[in-house]
């Protein structure tokens, strides 16, 4: 269920287009209510039923954010959300009805950004909606490459490749890797990550971030088992290490 918030403007995004937003949700009272809250905020609304329709949506259409429910007949959020991140990278934020943190985790692990629980206000949903737009689109500035090893990041085009290979990071990972390529040898606990990318809007707990850090690391590393980019430092946190060789 919803919590009634404040529905006027000042949850708004201000946009030079309006973005569209793929609402991804067996019920078809909370596919209406986000529907007609966001259309109200100025964005695009589509629908889906489950995790199929999903697909085939985004197969026509280019959404900028989607929210995912996970319990869903067909294809629930978590088979969407294998699929979808083999295409695309458009931020996902889950909503759940089990008030259960690890349902939350295991969606993130899958390549989801941020997720709210049942029962939510819906001022909250727009700032979490906001911030992940906000990441996406920032991490699109004019900047030079950044190049650590056989890694590199480029903001202008928003791609990480590896060796000269591409590959598909969400925005909350690009985000994340950024912030640790920029400074490589430095020790960064997980609550100074949490509170930089709290800076554009990241709204996860410490335990989420490493889940990000698996992530990241499944997807730079030669061997994530034996991470030689993204280090451990025990009791503190993580580094950047520059591979010797």
């Amino acid at each position: 269920m919803l919590i009634p918030g404040s529905l006027s403007g000042e949850v708004g995004y201000n946009m030079d287009m309006p973005k569209t937003i793929l609402v991804v949700d067996d019920k078809a009272t909370m596919r209406q209510l986000l529907h007609d809250h966001f259309v109200e905020q100025g964005f695009t609304v589509l629908t889906s039923a489950n995790g199929r329709e999903a697909l085939q949506v985004v197969t026509r259409t280019r959404p900028d954010v989607i929210l995912l429910d996970l319990m869903m007949p067909e294809m629930d959020g978590y088979e969407f959300l294998q699929h979808y991140r083999q295409e695309a990278n458009a931020p996902v934020i889950i909503i759940t009805a089990r008030d259960d943190e690890s349902e939350a985790v295991l969606g993130l692990e899958l390549g989801a950004d941020d997720y709210v629980i049942k029962p939510f206000r819906m001022r909250e949903l727009a700032a979490r909606v906001k911030a992940v737009l906000r990441r996406s689109e920032a991490s699109k500035a004019d900047l030079a490459p950044v190049r650590v090893g056989g890694i590199t990041l480029d903001e202008a085009s928003h791609t990480v490749t590896v060796n000269g290979a591409l590959v598909n990071v969400t925005p909350t990972e690009f985000n994340l890797l950024g912030l640790l390529l920029r400074a490589p040898g430095q020790v960064f606990t997980r609550q100074q990550l949490a509170d930089r990318l709290a800076e554009d809007g990241y709204s996860g707990l410490e335990r989420t971030l490493n889940v990000h850090i698996r992530n990241l690391r499944a997807k730079i590393e030669p061997d994530p088992d034996q991470p030689q980019y993204i280090e451990t430092v025990f009791g503190v946190g993580y580094r950047f290490s520059r591979p010797e060789g």
